[in-house]
This record gives structure tokens, C-alpha cells and sequence, in this order.
């Protein structure tokens, strides 16, 4: 007989049988969590000014999300694969969602995360243009799966898993020399409308225009990747709609299920429709558009907009700002609650994110590609004392690391 186990605690199964991403996880252990904060066992609060890295836009476990929730697990959950019975609240957030949107984005295509988005968004524009070529942008992140690592922007990332997809090119984010490698070759451009993991870079007022109107000349698709900057966290929606531009097929995740996995991939009816012959099932998911998250995502979207919380994302920005002054600050770049502080260095921002996690109870983060900015994204719940007490806790950590 194999003798009892004895009683080892989360944070020792999650080291011991948990497959761990990196040799330094944050191994805060939460219990809970509501509104902008999460708590600890043992009580301890802390601010999350992450949002999950963009999910928890309308908070943690909002009241009408909970709802939602509990109203779909009555009914049923998982019935058939994708696309085959007729689910009332997945159809019901489909037309809401496309309500949101430019008209000719009437056929939304439900996937678990955002990554998986990405990989039916390159599948559908290989299959509608018959072309091959796949364009992103240097720095760009667009997932982990083979499709998404491919077009994403740092050959640190890709190196140890090649061979990825053939026939991508990167060009500059924001250099409209650039623009002319887009030919007659390229079955889609693919590109972040606000570059997150980048450090949050905003296209320059002509660029995603300039962009645009290349794609459309040379019969290329422009896929707009709002993984991170749509659903409000720019002020609006949808980012593109402060950018003059609309896109061929839109993919979004993250903040869209209020804390629960869903993401899509959205265009219109006819280039959708090239999924439904040669192949038949031309891209097919289990669990795709499973009817709890799609719940969570109708009773996300519905908040966002009886809250009006897009519209309220400028002056908490603004708040956010105002406040964040001090020497080792070099820049604060944002759009909308998607904000980057800029430091010297790494070496001078890692100090920043541990105290002010350790002391503060201010859980912080940087990017992927630019490791000397600090990552803001609260929940856009945010309430103005919230913002203000995250900033007087940051300020004391910088001035405790740095001195000043």
C-alpha cells in the first residue's frame, strides 16, 4: 500500500506538479478576489493594476457576471462541438458584438483565448485571398501556439521552436517607408492597433490609414489585433474607432468575458463563409463558444456599456498622469487605461515592482519587449480614491528604491 500523503500546501503542489512558465513565478497565493483588489489567506489586500494583463476590465467577479454565470449552469454547459446546435446566449452575443461594429462585421467566430483567435483569423485570410504571405510588425506580440509565435515580433521568443510558418516578413511599427513590402503577394497585415507588449506604442495619426489604404490596393487583408487595447481599455470599443480606420477581420480576448476564457475572431459573412466548403470545416474548435463564457461575455459587454465605462477611461488616465510625477519617471506613454512609465533601465524598475508588491500591496508588471516600463491596465472600475492610493503607493516605492 502507497502510504497517505502528507499535507503539503498550494504554493508547494504548484511548484511541485503546476508546469511552470519562467524560474522566478510571483508565487503571490490568492484566496479571493473583488472589484480592483485580490486578498491572500491571510487577508492581506492588493491592488491589481494589471487586470490579469488586460482581462478583468469590468473587475473581479462582478455581481452581473456572477449572475450570468450561475443563470448559464442552471440551463447546461458544453453540448456539441462549435457551430452545429443553435445556443441562445452565444447568438445573442454574437449580434451584440457585431451591434459594436463597422456593418460589414456581422460573422464572429468564438475560440477559448486569444491566441487560438489569432490562429483562425491567419487560417481565413489564406483561405479568402489564396495567398500565402503573412506581415507583422517588429515587437508585436500575438500569441504562443506555432501560428501566432510565428508572426510575433521577437526572435528571442521563436529561436528554440523553429521551424514556425514560412512566409512571414516584420516590418517597423509606425514607419510608412515600410509600407511598400505589402504586395500583391501578401494574404494579410497583421498588426496590434496600439502595440502592447512593445511598451504601449499609438500609431502616429497617419500610419493605420496609410496601412489601410495599401492593404486594399494590393487586395491584402488588414487583421486589427485588440487582444489587449479593445473592449474599452482605449476609451472607446474598439481602439480602431479613434484611428479612422476599419479592419477585415477583427480578433479580440482578454477583457471581453469578464474573467472567463473567450476570444473571436470577427469579418464578414462572405470571407467567413470560405470555412464551410473545400474543406468542409475549414477550422472547427470543442470547445470554442462554450455557452458559460459566452454568458460572462454578453453580461461583460452589457456593463461596459450601461456603465459607460469607455467613456470614463480619459479622466482616470488623466488622474493616473497627473500623479505619476518624479525624476526616475522618463515618460508616460499611454492610450486610454493602457498606460507604459518609463524608466532608466530594468535594473532600476525591477526594485520598483517587487517593493511595491512586497510593501505596498501594488501588484505591478512590465512588458515583454520593453522591460524598463512599468505595465498599467487597472480594471476600468478603477474609482478615483483607487487610482489615488495606487499612485501614492507607487511614488513611495520609487522614491524608496531610487532614493529620491
Amino acid at each position: 500500500m502507497k502510504p497517505a500523503p502528507s499535507v503539503v500546501t498550494p504554493r508547494q503542489l504548484f511548484l511541485r506538479h503546476q508546469a511552470q512558465t519562467s524560474d522566478f513565478p510571483l508565487l503571490l497565493e490568492i484566496e479571493r478576489a473583488e472589484g480592483v483588489y485580490m486578498y491572500a489567506p491571510d487577508g492581506r489586500r492588493y491592488l491589481d493594476l494589471i487586470s490579469g494583463i488586460g482581462v478583468s476590465n469590468v473587475g473581479h467577479r462582478h455581481p452581473r457576471v456572477l449572475a450570468a454565470i450561475q443563470a448559464q449552469l442552471d440551463k447546461y454547459l458544453h453540448l456539441m462541438v462549435y457551430g452545429e446546435l443553435v445556443q441562445a446566449v452565444p447568438a445573442q452575443l454574437a449580434q451584440a458584438l457585431h451591434h459594436t461594429l463597422p456593418a460589414h462585421l456581422d460573422s464572429v467566430y468564438f475560440t477559448n483565448s486569444g491566441t487560438e483567435a489569432i490562429e483562425g483569423a491567419l487560417k481565413l485570410a489564406k483561405r479568402h485571398t489564396g495567398r500565402t504571405e503573412l506581415i507583422s510588425c517588429l515587437n508585436a506580440y500575438h500569441g504562443s501556439t506555432h501560428g501566432a509565435l510565428s508572426i510575433t515580433g521577437s526572435e528571442g521568443f521563436k529561436n528554440s521552436f523553429r521551424p514556425l510558418l514560412p512566409d512571414v516578413r516584420h516590418i517597423r511599427h509606425n514607419e510608412l517607408t515600410d509600407l511598400d513590402f505589402i504586395t500583391e503577394r501578401t494574404a494579410a497585415v497583421v498588426i496590434e492597433t496600439v502595440q502592447g507588449e512593445a511598451g504601449v506604442r499609438v500609431p502616429s495619426p497617419d500610419y493605420l490609414p496609410a496601412l489601410s489604404a495599401r492593404c486594399t490596393e494590393v487586395g491584402a487583408l488588414l487583421i486589427l489585433d485588440e487582444i489587449q487595447c479593445g473592449y474599452g481599455r482605449t476609451g472607446t470599443m474598439w481602439a480602431f474607432e479613434q484611428f479612422g480606420i476599419e479592419p477585415d477581420i477583427l480578433v479580440c480576448a482578454k477583457g471581453m468575458g469578464g474573467g472567463m476564457p473567450i476570444g473571436a475572431f470577427i469579418s464578414s459573412t462572405e470571407i467567413m463563409s470560405g470555412f464551410k466548403t473545400n474543406p468542409i470545416l475549414g477550422h472547427c474548435t470543442t470547445f470554442g463558444g462554450h455557452p458559460v463564457s459566452c454568458a460572462a461575455a454578453l453580461a461583460t459587454l452589457q456593463i461596459m456599456q450601461d456603465e459607460q465605462l469607455p467613456a470614463g477611461v480619459a479622466a482616470k488616465a488623466a488622474r493616473f498622469r497627473a500623479q505619476l510625477r518624479h525624476p526616475a519617471i522618463r515618460a508616460v506613454r499611454g492610450c486610454g487605461l493602457l498606460m507604459a512609465v518609463e524608466f532608466d533601465s530594468f535594473a532600476v524598475l525591477k526594485p520598483i515592482i517587487d517593493r511595491a508588491l512586497e510593501h505596498e500591496g501594488i501588484l505591478t508588471d512590465w512588458f515583454l519587449f520593453c522591460d524598463n516600463s512599468l505595465r498599467l491596465a487597472p480594471p476600468l472600475t478603477i474609482a478615483e480614491n483607487e487610482i489615488d492610493e495606487a499612485c501614492a503607493a507607487l511614488l513611495r516605492a520609487i522614491a524608496f528604491v531610487t532614493g529620491e
